[in-house]
């Protein structure tokens, strides 16, 4: 017969090593939770160098898109500035493909697809700065460089030369994608006033 002595004995012992055994299930959950954060997937690189393409060519003057005849001002509470310029930007590829840091990208090339914001005035009205572009990111400021015709060469022709050719062919077919349309169309009406 069991004494109740050694039950209660048995029975400490029991919920002593219920709770052995759940520390040490709770703490190797912890270690794995914590060891496969630390070693979480690299950042987004494609999302970085669509926002640093876009900041780059949001806070570049139009002439530095090498846009010609955009010198546009506005008057703003009596005094002249300039307007915002509002993009929207489609990376197709950066050089040297097989970096995995922003530091590390010498040249991206892609679409961009910007709006003048004017005070007042509606997009369909804007003046637009569109086109496939290459940006040196090596150099301070930034080396923008935007595919366009020239008296001697058609467009197609001059992106093919400007453009490596897995980048030319996605530059042939592809611009803006539909969200990031939206959110140009979006941010243009705020900036303009709308």
């Amino acid at each position: 017969m069991i004494s109740r002595e050694s039950f209660a004995r048995w029975f400490r012992h029991r919920y002593v090593w219920a709770a052995a055994i759940l520390l040490v299930v709770s703490t190797g959950a912890v270690v794995l939770v914590n060891s496969a954060t630390s070693k979480s997937e690299p950042p987004d690189l494609h999302g970085q160098i669509t926002n640093w393409m876009r900041t780059t060519l949001e806070e570049a003057d139009p002439e530095q898109h090498n846009h010609a005849g955009h010198d546009i001002q506005q008057v703003t509470n009596g005094e002249e500035t300039k307007p915002a310029v509002i993009c929207g930007v489609h990376v197709y590829g950066y050089e040297p493909a097989e970096v995995t840091v922003l530091a590390d990208v010498r040249t991206v090339y892609g679409f961009h697809l910007c709006g003048v914001a004017e005070q007042g005035r509606p997009w369909d009205w804007a003046v637009k700065l569109a086109g496939p572009v290459i940006i040196d990111m090596s150099t301070e400021p930034a080396d923008i460089q935007v595919v366009e015709a020239t008296e001697d060469t058609r467009f197609i022709d001059r992106l093919r030369q400007m453009f490596p050719a897995k980048y030319a062919e996605l530059a042939e077919k592809e611009a803006l994608e539909p969200s990031e349309m939206a959110d140009l169309r979006r941010r243009y009406d705020s900036a303009a006033g709308l």
